[in-house]
């Protein structure tokens, strides 16, 4: 049993990872966001006045080299070198710094903007995402692993880790942000059309670090608030069968499930996880066999995991739990 999940492990990490970049946006260059936007002005300018620094350059290279070999007097050598070595490089500089600062206000734009209505409190942990939403009226909202936000409202992300630096960043949306621990940074964010968008860890925090990274879901005003609303709810199926074997073997220990006596607070908030896109911090695809698959042998599909493996479960106990699990919606 053991072997059987553990090529189904390895053949769905492979799988998700073609899959995943059909899905999910992680471009700079195809910017949904208003900071993204910017960032990608900046880019093509700052490319640009590069480009025009190197043709200048190589320009004059092959002007010496191939068309006007003849020896310059000192003074016209020392005209060349002072306005193409020094004026022409220092007065495009200055400029492209110049319009980066000019930009910087959008690009974190805390000092003109008003508060954001929502907060979202994100914690980097090894190897995975601990989501808390705030919404101005109501209780907190707790998830993991993905974040949703309403299209054309700002927000904030207030930006956390619990062990190790990680760095937080959805390169549609805006620029990256260091998680350091002991420090809250501030992240302040618009998207500006809806899509899936996938969020990686930029900061090398350990033996899984390229296997943790998330989904950010841009969704309506309306369709996000009452996505928002349900999520403060237990799932419809917390009461099911497979619930008594999720306890049973111990998982309510590590994980909290709304609705139920799953009360731990080590692993991943799993109350609505049937609705995410992903499992396993972005990794795999929500299906049936991913969840069964990770359950089993957590350690092939993410090494350093915290989570023990469970393959020592009759396969008919996984395979409930796994489907009990996604019909936490």
């Amino acid at each position: 049993m053991g072997r059987y999940f553990s090529l189904s492990a390895a053949s769905l990490l492979l799988a998700s990872g073609s899959a995943g970049a059909q899905s999910s946006t992680q471009s700079a260059l195809e910017p949904a966001g208003a900071e993204a936007q910017q960032i990608e002005m900046l880019f093509w300018v700052m490319l640009s006045g590069g480009a025009v620094i190197w043709l200048g350059v190589v320009g004059l290279l092959l002007q010496a080299a191939l068309v006007n070999r003849r020896r310059l007097a000192e003074k016209s050598a020392s005209s060349i070198i002072l306005w193409g070595g020094v004026v022409f490089p220092s007065v495009t500089l200055c400029a492209l710094l110049a319009y980066a600062l000019w930009l910087m206000p959008g690009l974190r734009p805390f000092a003109q903007a008003s508060p954001a209505a929502l907060r979202i409190e994100v914690t980097g942990r090894q190897f995975w995402w601990e989501v808390v939403y705030h919404p101005p009226l109501g209780p907190p909202v707790a998830s993991a692993n993905e974040i949703r936000l309403p299209v054309g409202e700002r927000v904030e992300l207030t930006l956390k880790s619990a062990d190790v630096i990680h760095s937080f960043w959805i390169p549609p949306l805006g620029g990256k942000m260091d998680m350091i621990p002991g420090r809250t940074n501030r992240l302040s964010i618009m998207a500006t059309k809806p899509g899936i968008f996938r969020g990686p860890c930029a900061e090398y925090c350990g033996t899984s670090h390229a296997l943790m990274a998330f989904s950010a879901v841009a969704m309506a005003p309306e369709a996000f608030r009452s996505w928002l609303a349900a999520q403060a709810i237990p799932a419809e199926g917390a009461g099911a069968s497979g619930g008594a074997l999720f306890l049973r073997h111990g998982c309510g220990s590590c994980h909290f499930v709304a609705g139920t006596d799953a009360r731990g607070l080590i692993g991943p908030d799993l109350s609505h996880v049937g609705s995410r896109a992903t499992v396993a911090a972005g990794i795999l695809p929500n299906t049936e066999d991913a969840v069964a698959s990770f359950i089993a042998r957590p350690d092939l599909i993410k090494p350093g995991s915290r989570m023990p493996a469970f393959d020592m479960l009759p396969p008919d106990d996984i395979r409930a739990i796994a489907a009990w699990l996604r019909g936490l919606r």
